[in-house]
């Protein structure tokens, strides 16, 4: 779609879409569109702590950890990863794996990295490790620094950082690595782009080629829009961030105290946590039944991922981390942002107390979980 330079309105449907230039033209259009792009990438540099040449913009988290592990990783390369990861990390490993490349899960010990383990599993050809700062699903903030003073200079570390401007500090030398993820719609409302933060001196090859943009590395026309209120919501996050861990921290510990009365409840967690994630395992019960009643109650939860509901082995991050198939079949995850009010908090808790035992009372969920044919 085009507009002559000189018309004076443009089309509603210009306007209404929020249409602007090609970010790579040359006229006037394309060079406000390009002023916007820049504009934003500097925005969340700062906010990162690093050069504006250091932001690649992606699709989202999924296409910014593609590239980060299969645009470094070669064959006869070694490389971990934590298995409680999210899905682009798991699964882009296991391509990387398809392609040459021999991966291996960081060894976890009470909710963190085990790192003397680590130290022992090092190899020469040891060239990656890929983790995230903060489980989507389970909330546990990992040892991030840890990890990068045990694997040393000589391997990158790759962080998903996505789940962390909320509540953590989001620059890069906060976790300590050399590559991080973030996402605009784990900040706000925008979806379909996110960034892949990795100096330049760090040899990415691009996953597809096409045009020259974000350095060569991620060919396609920006989205200057999107790029702007991705910054934005950022920002807004980092300005947020104390208040709203200040605010979160007594709302879980009461959301834990009313509803540890459910019997067979255990709470998925380390000595590490996000202030707004619960994760919970409730034994005998069909927890995607729960998940149903709760949404008929207004109140949206889930038990795993949204990239892996349709897994019928339960929560991987949950298996991860404990080991336990029965709990990893058998959880919700609760979270929240800084909309959220006591008191709304508190009739989520009776209502999860109430849904707990109307499932635990029909007696149909315990079979389906504990043989493994939930459905």
């Amino acid at each position: 779609m085009f507009w002559q330079k000189n018309k004076k309105a443009r089309t509603y449907l210009d306007i209404a879409a929020g249409v602007s230039g090609n970010p790579s033209s040359p006229h006037e259009e394309g060079r406000r569109a390009k002023q916007m792009l820049e504009d934003a990438r500097t925005d969340i540099a700062r906010l990162v702590e690093v050069q504006s040449d250091d932001v690649i913009f992606t699709s989202g988290a999924t296409e910014a950890n593609a590239l980060a592990i299969l645009g470094v990783l070669k064959k006869g390369d070694h490389a971990f990863y934590l298995p409680s990861a999210h899905a682009s990390i798991v699964e882009n490993m296991k391509l990387a794996s398809e392609r040459g490349v021999e991966v291996g899960a960081l060894p976890i010990k009470d909710g963190r990295v085990d790192c003397k383990k680590l130290k022992e599993l090092l190899r020469p050809q040891t060239k990656l490790v890929a983790m995230d700062a903060v489980c989507g699903e389970t909330g546990i903030i990992w040892n991030t620094r840890e990890v990068k003073q045990t694997i040393g200079a000589d391997v990158l570390l790759h962080v998903d950082a996505s789940q962390a401007p909320l509540t953590e500090k989001m620059s890069r030398a906060h976790f300590d690595a050399d590559m991080m993820v973030l996402d605009a719609s784990k900040v706000g409302e925008v979806r379909g782009i996110g960034a892949l933060i990795a100096h330049r001196t760090i040899p990415l090859t691009p996953l597809y080629r096409g045009g020259g943009q974000e350095r060569g590395l991620r060919p396609g026309s920006e989205a200057p829009e999107l790029a702007r209120e991705f910054a934005r919501a950022l920002r807004s996050a980092a300005l947020a961030r104390e208040k709203f861990r200040a605010s979160a921290l007594p709302l879980r510990a009461c959301l834990i105290e009313a509803v540890k009365k459910i019997p067979n409840i255990f709470f998925n967690e380390s000595r590490t946590q996000a202030p707004n994630i619960l994760n919970i395992s409730l034994l005998g019960r069909d927890t995607d039944y729960l998940v149903a009643l709760l949404d008929e109650a207004g109140f949206m939860v889930s038990t795993r991922s949204a990239c892996e509901t349709d897994s019928w082995t339960g929560s991987r991050a949950v298996l991860a981390l404990t080991g336990d198939a029965e709990k990893a079949r058998a959880t919700l995850r609760i979270s929240w942002g800084p909309d959220i009010r006591p008191n709304e908090l508190a009739k989520f808790a009776r209502e999860l107390v109430k849904a707990a035992a109307f499932s635990a009372g029909g007696g149909s969920a315990s079979g389906g979980i504990d043989n493994g044919s939930q459905g």
